[in-house]
């Protein structure tokens, strides 16, 4: 009776262990379960991404970043001429902005055909010529002040018919090129400009130019200012005589000028007060030595 006992015992205890242990396998398949379909779907996204990654490089939508191959930069040290205009420039409708370029601008760049503003202050150009401007007829204002130009050809503003406003300060001219008639503002402040690189009638034409400055040359004489002109600066040149027609008309006594009310002459040799005449016509005297 007692072994009876004794065997029932153990195959009871022996049975709860057989389902036990049976339990916890299919508890701990269960739980692993949800990991490994969550990592079957990270490699599955990142087998997807692999591919759409190559099939965009292939098509062309994705490019890879610094590739020498495509670059349109151009070799280091290259002159700004090998680049399109509107990657070194920035180009608006119809403005162009060609300032302090790198590399360095020598000449004037292909400008877009509708340009009516260019503004190239502070390069390296050097020279302007008749086909710098000869194709972009609706040109109204251009700026080169502080580039290095010593020449202009007399034929390099002749298409430029509406042009309105023309800037060649801080170069290093010593003689002008035939200018546009339209003209209403002309700057050429701070050149080397000698009185025979000015002809007398340089500006006779110029019938609706209001402002004229010329400051800062090595003029000798003042040439024929328009009547138009309103304000003229021609301050620290070598200018050292007045001309009794230089402002007025000697033939003409009761002559007034109707314009012209800002007059700098101050920092030429001239003294003033030793030609009265000069000045009957004018409302205000011009700024300068009178003593």
């Amino acid at each position: 009776m007692g072994t009876r006992l004794g065997t029932l015992i153990y195959s009871f205890i022996l049975a709860s262990w057989v389902i036990l242990a049976s339990g916890t396998q299919h508890y701990q398949e269960s739980k692993e379960l949800p990991l490994n379909i969550e990592e079957a779907h990270l490699e599955t996204k990142k087998s997807k991404r692999a591919t759409d990654f190559a099939t965009d490089e292939q098509t062309g939508l994705f490019l890879p970043a610094d590739s020498p191959e495509d670059s349109d930069v151009g070799p280091a040290g290259g002159d700004a001429s090998d680049l399109p205009t509107c990657l070194l420039c920035v180009c608006l409708t119809g403005s162009v902005y060609c300032e302090e370029v790198d590399p360095d601008m020598t000449s004037v760049p292909a400008l877009p055909k509708e340009t009516a503003y260019l503004y190239a202050r502070y390069n390296k150009i050097k020279k302007l010529s008749q086909k710098d401007f000869g194709d972009i007829v609706t040109l109204k204002r251009i700026d080169l002040t502080g580039n290095l130009i010593s020449e202009i050809e007399d034929g390099a503003f002749s298409k430029l018919t509406l042009l309105e406003e023309l800037t060649l300060a801080e170069n290093q001219l010593v003689r002008l090129p035939m200018l546009p008639t339209k003209l209403t503002s002309f700057s050429a402040n701070h050149n080397r400009l000698k009185t025979k690189g000015v002809k007398a009638t340089a500006f006779k034409k110029l019938t609706k130019l209001r402002s004229l400055f010329l400051a800062h040359n090595e003029l000798e004489a003042v040439p024929m200012i328009p009547e138009s002109v309103r304000t003229l600066h021609i301050q620290n040149n070598n200018i050292s005589t007045v001309n009794v027609d230089t402002f007025c008309k000697s033939n003409d006594t009761y002559y007034i000028r109707p314009n012209l009310n800002e007059i700098r002459m101050d920092g030429n040799p001239v003294i003033l007060a030793q030609y009265p005449n000069s000045f009957t016509c004018l409302q205000s005297l011009p700024i300068g030595r009178y003593q």
